[in-house]
């Protein structure tokens, strides 16, 4: 499978990367938060891990390290604007149960 982004999230990680010379992509990944068990984590990518996967989709490249991977592969990566909010959205088909709250959440992996 692979990680992929929607034009909208393509073009919002395009306008990081222009603020932030130097990137290579999104680092895209979990930590373990919450009640349920992770929470995503996303930041721009300054180099490549030795255990990185990368994924390229629109013409952005995304690297998840290789424990992550298991939790988030086959994810769509989507930014929506409502108002003045603005947020990343993940579209997980490997999510079994989320918190209530929406800051964690638990997969089959």
């Amino acid at each position: 499978m692979a990680i992929t982004l929607t034009p909208a999230a393509a073009n919002r990680i395009r306008s990081y990367q222009a603020d932030s010379p130097g990137t290579l992509g999104l680092r895209f990944g979990v930590r373990k938060s919450g009640c349920t068990g992770f929470a995503y984590v996303i930041d721009m990518a300054s180099e490549a891990g030795p255990d990185d996967h990368v994924f390229e989709s629109a013409g952005v490249k995304v690297f998840v390290d290789a424990d992550s991977l298991p939790q988030v592969d086959g994810t769509e990566i989507d930014f929506a604007s409502q108002g003045l909010n603005q947020q990343f959205v993940f579209r997980n088909p490997n999510v079994e149960d989320a918190c209530g709250c929406g800051e964690s959440f638990s997969t089959r992996a």
